[in-house]
């Protein structure tokens, strides 16, 4: 027997039409993936129907309760909603808006998965011809298949997010999207006052707009999150199982591959690495510590302001941890912990500090980087206080 062909040599294409004729068509679309995402995204969140523009008369009472909600937030928080010097304003927006636009907002974070390390790309598998094939389909389709299921998580979130904040990631500008239709139609399904439903979408995401607009948290946000991406690790092996038995050079195992390439985690093969491991306490005290603080506030603002605000928080926070696959998908590709348990942690945390501090101590978790909290101390608020107040 023969020695394997050198890693120069090696074709993991030769001989198997149909990866050749894939690898052709990706490669004919990797220049326009990104338009790619953009249209699945349209189409899934509008499930290809038209979509009727904003009512010129919704945008004007939206602007009307974003007064109120800005004065009330900057009343409780002492936090600005001015970034770069731009007053803040809300705008209600379709969903093919929110969805384009956020595909845009989160494309940073979402290209380093389809270009993650891929191991069978080390010295060693070079030389396994199997591994070194499987390496280089998942090198060749990764870029295309990323671009598709973004599109298409982006395009489920856009039929259920009410704001551009659901997820809590930072993004740049000062115009906030409210998407009406997902407001209005969650007032009807939980039978919720939608003047109400509409206040509390507008104190909520300007709550969520103030703290994150903070430089240190969004820089500490959005570094953590960028390396969380970046750390993610391929493994061929997850695409090698389930392609082990076909024929690849019979072209009706076409049916199977499809049906594997409809996968997306076995198609991204993303396995979390160990860096990810120790950056995911991180993230998690972080996020858990910003929804608290927001929870805290929302209820000491919504309990005087909003008549039905007791039947809103239970309902909306109920509705928050029952997440569609979707969602969850892209929280788990960005590292986000947003299960009701981190919900109750972060709870749990600004009550004790109220508890211990006051109003004032809380409002210490935003003066600098310094005072944000380790994850020991977001389970552990006295803590948390006894180490800001020591000198530095």
């Amino acid at each position: 027997m023969g020695e394997p062909d050198s890693p120069e040599e090696f074709n993991p294409f030769k001989g198997i039409p149909i990866f050749g004729d894939l690898g052709k068509l990706f490669s004919q679309q990797a220049t326009s993936a990104w338009g790619t995402a953009r249209q699945i995204a349209v189409a899934v969140a509008t499930e290809g129907q038209s979509e009727p523009n904003v009512d010129p008369a919704d945008r004007i009472a939206l602007q009307e309760l974003a007064r109120v909600a800005e004065l009330q937030v900057a009343n409780a928080t002492g936090l600005s909603t001015t970034r770069d010097g731009q007053t803040t304003s809300i705008i209600p927006v379709t969903r093919t808006q929110w969805a384009t636009s956020t595909l845009d907002a989160y494309k940073d974070l979402l290209e380093p998965i389809g270009s993650m390390p891929n191991p069978a790309e080390t010295d060693e598998a070079a030389f396994d011809p199997a591994q070194a094939m499987f390496g280089q389909i998942m090198k060749m389709i990764g870029p295309v298949m990323m671009s598709m299921t973004a599109g298409s998580m982006v395009g489920n979130l856009a039929r259920r997010c009410l704001g551009q904040y659901d997820l809590p990631i930072p993004r740049e500008g000062s115009e906030l999207m409210v998407v009406l239709a997902n407001v209005d139609a969650l007032a009807d399904e939980w039978s919720l006052d939608p003047f109400d439903l509409r206040l509390w979408v507008c104190l909520s995401e300007l709550t969520h707009h103030a703290v994150l607009s903070i430089p240190h948290v969004s820089r500490r946000l959005d570094e953590l999150l960028a390396d969380y991406v970046r750390s993610f690790e391929a493994d061929p092996g997850a695409l090698e199982s389930r392609l082990s038995d076909l024929d690849l050079a019979n072209p009706d195992s076409m049916n199977s591959l499809q049906s594997v390439l409809g996968d997306p985690e076995i198609i991204l093969g993303a396995v979390q690495s160990p860096a990810q491991r120790v950056l995911l306490p991180q993230i998690t005290a972080l996020v858990t510590v910003i929804a608290g603080y927001i929870d805290w506030t929302m209820d000491s603002i919504g309990r005087g302001l909003i008549g039905s605000y007791q039947r809103l928080s239970e309902a909306l926070r109920r509705r928050r941890v029952t997440a569609d696959t979707a969602d969850r998908f892209i929280e788990k590709m960005f590292g986000l912990e947003l299960a009701q348990d981190q919900y109750d942690r972060g709870a749990a945390f600004a009550s004790g500090v109220v508890e211990r501090a006051g109003t004032d101590g809380l409002a210490r978790l935003w003066h600098s980087a310094r005072e944000l909290p380790t994850p020991a101390e977001v389970d552990a608020p006295g803590l948390w206080l006894a180490r800001i107040d020591l000198p530095d």
